[in-house]
């Protein structure tokens, strides 16, 4: 009988890096680990495409979906809704698989919840301070005050996360390549 997977949740506050990270390790191991797509109830950005990432959907569909229990976790972000669907997590680490998702905060609480323990590994992305972040924040797109504000004070929550993780990874300005490299290395001792 194969082992069973494991379940890697990547969380951080925004603007810390954690889709550029996730980039590099689904470039690194391309058909090593899974990455299962999310739903959302935001709209596509430029760029984007569904099916990629996330499932763009509504968010009467999103709240169907909640009601049929079809969500391992699911949580509210900026007004949007988003979730990772149960089934795809399941059946790849009942198969021996590596999957790896980015959540946020809400989400990687109700996941250790809900997974067993011996399922699950946390990683932590720490890219400094409120000060660091909101100028990596604000140099993606701009934002009205109200919304960085909003941020701040959803950062200063997310802090208090870190020691909860199995592993921080420390994304300050000007360590994105030793940042690389540490995930890799984590997600290789992995398999």
């Amino acid at each position: 009988m194969a082992s069973r997977g494991k379940l890697v949740i990547v969380f951080a506050p925004s603007g810390s890096g954690k889709g550029t990270l996730i980039e590099h390790v689904k470039n690194h191991f391309k058909d090593k680990v899974v990455f299962p797509v999310s739903y959302t109830t935001r709209q596509i950005r430029p760029g984007e495409k569904e099916g990629d990432v996330y499932h763009f959907v509504s968010a009467e569909d999103f709240k169907e979906k909640i009601n049929e229990e079809f969500f391992l976790e699911w949580a509210e972000y900026s007004g949007n809704l988003y979730g990772t669907p149960r089934d795809e997590i399941t059946k790849h680490i009942e198969a021996g698989d590596l999957v790896l998702r980015e959540v946020e905060i809400q989400g990687a609480n109700s996941i250790s919840r809900l997974m067993p323990k011996e399922d699950l590994i946390s990683i932590y992305i720490d890219a400094g301070s409120w000060e660091d972040l909101r100028r990596r924040i604000e140099a993606r797109a701009p934002l009205s005050g109200e919304e960085l504000e909003l941020r701040r004070r959803r950062f200063e929550k997310e802090i208090l996360f870190k020691d909860e993780a199995d592993f921080v990874i420390s994304n300050k300005d000007g360590e994105l390549e030793s940042a690389q490299k540490h995930i890799i290395e984590i997600i290789e001792n992995l398999q």
